[in-house]
């Protein structure tokens, strides 16, 4: 896989590891899940309007046209890479430095994913899908570099609740 990181003057040294994921999941939803979601975006405008929350209209109106867009499109193939000095995500390299720790949810057939929890604010945590790969090696790997968080045993309930309702 071809690495272009020009743009930013960096050399993330020889890939290690290295696969192609979605931009996001892209679910199947049916026409029952599309009436149920109209339903709940309704009520949630007559409730809004009723408070006066103008605010929260507003936001509930973009989410509805949020979802209905990413409908429309298929998520773009994003390469990943874990190299000997950190991740390559798209165009963006990420150096083990940028890193507070990571951990592996490995629940097939549901959840098969890893997680690197970041120093940044913004962007607090990056999931990457494991798909079909074998997570034992790529954990050796990471172990030299960042550290394991052990205690993490389950998907954060954000995901969880995403997974669940299709809206992630």
């Amino acid at each position: 896989m071809p690495i272009n990181l020009a743009k930013e003057n960096l050399s993330p040294g020889n890939v290690v590891f290295e696969w192609v994921i979605k931009e996001y999941d892209k679910y199947d939803r049916s026409r029952r899940w599309y009436f149920v979601a109209g339903i709940f975006g309704i009520l949630m405008l007559v409730y809004a309007l009723f408070a006066r929350n103008y605010l929260f209209v507003l936001i509930v109106i973009l989410f509805g046209i949020i979802l209905f867009m990413q409908d429309m499109q298929e998520p773009m193939e994003v390469d990943f890479a874990i190299t000997e000095t950190g991740l390559v995500l798209g165009n963006r390299f990420y150096p083990f430095k940028e890193f507070d720790s990571y951990y592996i949810i490995y629940n097939p057939p549901d959840v098969k994913s890893l997680y690197f929890l970041t120093k940044s604010v913004m962007r607090h945590r990056l999931q990457i899908p494991l798909f079909d790969f074998d997570p034992r090696p790529i954990r050796e790997y990471l172990n030299h570099y960042i550290v394991e968080d052990v205690e993490k045993e389950e998907e954060p309930f954000t995901d969880r609740i995403a997974r669940r309702f299709k809206i992630h």
